[in-house]
């Protein structure tokens, strides 16, 4: 088994979570013993096939849905696709809106849509990184026949008043999408509600809620037509063929059924220990994005004029402390956030963004080393740029 020689502080839980141990060991049958097919007739395939069941279940009333809206993926990339690609293959093509600080696996398949007839539009946001209100109405009054707009960003921790936007969707005849992927285990989120203002599908994927990675969902409002990405067997009503991931699966139910039982001990104590981190960051002269919006409590998005993000996550790394700079699935893009760019930040300050996003199992003494290691670092790279010029 490898051993970790260092191992630096966690403070990325928006990229991935732990594997929590009692997922690890609810999926451990179901990679030995268990291992039928699901679609297979005999006691072992009728095993797999309750075991999804009740998974889909879980993962069905931690987000208020029922277990008949769950269709299982092997990602938050592919609920997303599925759905944009999917309700588009099954309309006229027209207006497809999706927000400017939305996760590239939105905005990548919007963007291929254009070859197929459709007109994007990017949804504005304001300084704080929420939806334009006077974009939204100027939107709907071209009548979008699809719209998805996160419900919380991945990058600010910035939560959008999805209820609202999608009862406007709604009037305006538009099927309406959130990718709830860092929402969820941070936040309530009950699908029933969101249908009932207006929403017809949601992401949520299990890696971010200490399930494994390689399972997601879309929950999706069965008056919805949909065009499956994957042909095949016909798995998960026709809408994603392929022998299911059995284990990935359970463990998935399992991380949701933990999440939704921990969320009203486990918000609090995150935002917590985020005022503790932002009052320290304040003092050190960081500039904060999006503080002036309603945020998950985790999460934590700041600058230091003149310090490239890049190099500062890398310090601090070293330093014995584990963050991003920007969104994980993209840090290896050289150009400043598109989200921050779209909330006005300027490219200079923009590429010295960096993402502290805390977990569970972070503490308050944690929070303490970390800040001190910030501030000898900060003040390090500003006498060698001091130095430089």
């Amino acid at each position: 088994m490898p051993v970790a020689v260092f191992a630096p502080v966690y403070l990325d839980h928006n990229a991935t979570t732990a594997t929590d141990p009692a997922v690890v060991e609810a999926m451990l049958p179901y990679l030995s013993g268990l291992c039928g097919n699901a679609s297979s007739r005999h006691e072992y395939g009728r095993a797999a096939r309750r075991a999804i069941d009740e998974a889909r279940s879980k993962v069905a009333a931690a987000v208020g849905a029922h277990a008949s809206e769950v269709v299982f993926t092997s990602g938050g990339s592919e609920a997303n696709n599925l759905l944009i690609k999917g309700a588009a293959a099954c309309l006229k093509p027209g207006l497809l809106a999706v927000s400017a600080i939305e996760h590239p696996c939105v905005i990548r398949p919007a963007e291929q849509l254009r070859k197929r007839g459709w007109a994007l539009h990017k949804l504005a946001v304001d300084a704080a990184g929420r939806v334009d209100v006077a974009s939204f109405q100027a939107l709907i009054a071209e009548q979008p026949r699809i719209v998805s707009v996160m419900l919380a960003n991945n990058e600010t921790g910035v939560v959008q008043d999805i209820a609202s936007l999608a009862t406007q969707a709604r009037a305006a005849g538009a099927w309406f999408h959130t990718d709830a992927v860092q929402a969820v285990g941070k936040m309530a989120v009950d699908f029933r509600q969101l249908n009932a203002a207006g929403v017809n599908a949601l992401s949520l994927s299990a890696h971010k809620i200490g399930g494994p990675k390689g399972a997601a969902a879309l929950v999706l409002d069965k008056r919805l037509d949909i065009e499956p990405l994957i042909a095949g067997g016909g798995h998960e009503r026709g809408l994603r063929s392929g022998t299911e991931n059995v284990a990935a699966i359970v463990g998935f139910g399992v991380a949701c059924e933990l999440a939704a039982a921990r969320l009203a001990e486990v918000a609090p104590r995150l935002l917590a220990l985020r005022e503790q981190l932002e009052s320290g960051l304040v003092a050190l002269g960081a500039t904060l994005f999006g503080r002036g919006a309603e945020r998950l409590p985790n999460t934590s998005y700041f600058a230091f004029p003149d310090i490239d993000g890049e190099t500062l996550v890398g310090h601090l790394d070293r330093a014995g402390y584990a963050l991003a700079s920007g969104a994980a699935c993209s840090s290896a893009n050289p150009e400043p956030s598109h989200v921050l760019r779209a909330m006005g930040v300027e490219a200079e300050l923009a590429r010295g963004a960096v993402r502290v996003s805390l977990g569970a199992g972070n503490s308050a003494a944690e929070v303490d080393g970390f800040l001190a290691a910030l501030q000898a670092t900060v003040l390090r790279l500003q006498q060698l740029t001091a130095m430089a010029v």
